[in-house]
């Protein structure tokens, strides 16, 4: 196609054999991408584009198509005071602590975040240090357990 007679605007999303994995491990048509800073750069780069329900990551003006076996983001930290998560993405975002469930995977736990770009949420799923400190700051009370998030006592789901 010559340029005079491509449409505007960019071009198709394809599949460029990039795959996000449950565990945030990046793989390329299998093999593991082993180099830190590309790593963090597709951390940080990841979008969804709620008109095509696709995962992409950009590198420039690029962007390419992902797998996301899972959650496309990861909650790195947890803010109790603020009441959000710090995402993978660089984002923060409100927690909601119903949104709270296990993985299937595994049993880590996820969350629903950027309800913007869908209703539902988006997952998230919980860094092993991040789950820690949330479930630090879990306090019982006979068998219910609460979460004290922005100056609020808020119910756990039964997890």
């Amino acid at each position: 196609m010559s340029p005079e007679t491509r449409p505007p605007g960019p071009p198709p999303l394809r599949p460029i054999g990039l795959v996000l994995r449950h565990d945030g491990q990046w793989r390329h048509e299998g093999a593991p991408i082993l180099h830190a800073k590309l790593r963090a750069h597709f951390d940080r780069s990841v979008a969804y584009l709620p008109e095509e329900r696709k995962y992409v990551v950009r590198l420039g003006h690029f962007r390419g198509q992902i797998e996301v076996e899972e959650a496309a983001f990861f909650v790195r930290q947890l803010d109790l005071a603020a009441g959000v998560v710090c995402l993978s993405d660089r984002s923060r975002e409100p927690l909601d602590p119903a949104s709270l469930h296990a993985s299937p995977i595994d049993g880590a736990w996820l969350c629903r975040v950027k309800r913007d770009l869908d209703p539902a949420g988006l997952l998230a799923r919980f860094t092993h240090a991040a789950q820690a400190e949330l479930l630090n700051a879990v306090e019982f009370e006979g068998e219910e357990a609460w979460l004290p998030l922005a100056g609020q006592r808020l119910p756990l789901p039964d997890l």
